[in-house]
């Protein structure tokens, strides 16, 4: 999928959001937005209008805090733009859906930079074409720090997967690239910028925004992106199916670029795919001869509670903890 085209920006090269006030700033980003066919109403009135033909609508909204979740020495504007829209459109594809529309709120300091602003917006723009969703709304205000909320909305012809379908008995199963993202922030902590692959894939996630409707066809009885790490996200299955989840610590290859960066930080590099997040890889549970082609079997589902690794408790790092 080809990048947005740099639009001609109406101002100045050093022109802050100050310099473009409010109206002017959310003129030139809804410019980026393409819309779709669904949208009756887009960025403008008080509310969009979205045509929705048949199924269910999922909604979602993340939120993504400078310092707490991203900083701009680490990341481009680019980069902000394709991960807040990357977490979002996860979260729909871990329904088995496919995300259709999204609103933004952006509250930043005024003098950010207007160009900070706009390149955020093609990062954004650019994550959501590849689902082919559009940019309905949003709004724009002041704050003393980044701040970024998105609501998603998509929709599923059949039911959605929810968390609390697992059963004992059943295959635990991964899609998608897990710990690279870990790697590449545990490399950005340390001040340094390679292994540059594990960098970027901290910097612009890679979702498999096609499988979650694969393992929803398939008969996936419980579903999950995982965003804050592999067993705590496993941790939200087991909770809300009421059962106990046990992960097999050798079904995994750990690629080389990982292996590198645990020798590097005097660490087992199984602890970034075990405990990391923001690759937004799916996990689900499958009965046993349903798991599609390409799912990789990581464990099992059985009678309990909680989430072991080869039957016994983990020690490291589980995920990313909020408060």
């Amino acid at each position: 999928m080809p990048a947005t085209p740099s639009p001609k920006s109406p101002f100045p090269p050093d022109a802050t959001l100050a310099d473009a006030g409010e109206f002017g700033l959310i003129g030139a980003l809804t410019g980026l937005f393409a819309q779709g066919e669904h949208v009756l109403v887009g960025p403008g009135d008080d509310a969009a209008v979205l045509r929705i033909r048949n199924g269910h609508v999922l909604v979602s909204t993340d939120l993504m805090v400078e310092g707490r979740h991203f900083r701009r020495d680490w990341a481009g504007a680019e980069d902000v733009g394709h991960r807040a829209a990357a977490q979002n459109l996860s979260d729909i594809n871990a329904m088995g859906g496919r995300a259709h529309s999204l609103t933004i709120g952006l509250a930043a300091p005024a003098d950010l930079p207007v160009q900070w602003a706009l390149d955020f917006a093609r990062g954004f723009a650019d994550e959501c074409a590849l689902v082919g969703a559009s940019v309905v709304g949003g709004d724009v205000t002041r704050a003393d720090q980044v701040v970024i909320a998105v609501t998603v909305m998509g929709a599923c012809t059949q039911s959605p997967v929810l968390r609390n379908g697992a059963r004992p008995g059943e295959l635990v199963a991964l899609f998608g690239r897990q710990g690279w993202a870990a790697a590449g922030l545990a490399v950005l902590g340390r001040g340094f910028r390679s292994p540059r692959v594990l960098v970027e894939a901290y910097r612009r996630p890679e979702p498999p925004y096609d499988a979650g409707a694969v393992a929803a066809d398939a008969g996936a009885s419980a579903m999950i992106d995982i965003s804050d790490g592999l067993l705590a996200d496993a941790g939200h299955i087991a909770d809300e199916s009421g059962i106990a989840i046990d992960i097999t610590r050798h079904s995994f290859e750990i690629p080389e670029p990982l292996h590198a960066v645990g020798s590097a930080l005097g660490a087992d590099p199984i602890q970034f795919i075990l405990g990391g997040g923001d690759d937004h890889a799916l996990l689900a549970t499958f009965p046993a001869g349903h798991v599609p082609d390409g799912w990789l079997v990581v464990g099992e589902v059985s009678e309990g509670e909680g989430v072991t690794v080869d039957g016994a408790a983990y020690d490291g790092p589980t995920g990313w903890v909020h408060f």
